[in-house]
């Protein structure tokens, strides 16, 4: 009889930056979620990584970056700035927290 490992699975918060540890978990997050939308509105468009460095004002090696995730340097604000130059309205929503929580948070929703 052949034995097999047991793997220690822990639930996830929803948040990967957060269940690593890393720092800045929630700004990270958002920043992903922009990133994976912009990466989907490019590959809509079927745009070539240097027509699109040029349309949404990046370098084409600051946009492969940010393609495979390493958003680093950039601020949520550029990456919004992007969005809007690929042709996406962008809102901005403040609203009261619910009762369970104490803190805001900031999440992307997108449609």
């Amino acid at each position: 009889m052949k034995r097999t490992k047991t793997v220690k699975v822990e639930p996830s918060s929803g948040n990967v930056y957060a269940d690593l540890g890393v720092k800045d978990a929630y700004a990270m997050l958002v920043k992903a979620e922009l990133a994976a939308a912009i990466g989907r509105i490019i590959a809509e468009r079927g745009l070539k990584q240097e027509s699109a460095a040029q349309l949404v004002g990046l370098t084409q090696p600051k946009l492969s970056n940010l393609l495979r995730g390493d958003f680093h340097g950039l601020s949520e604000r550029r990456l919004i700035d992007c969005l809007t130059r690929l042709g996406r309205d962008v809102e901005i929503v403040v609203k009261a927290t619910p009762r369970s929580r104490t803190q805001g948070r900031i999440s992307v929703v997108v449609t």
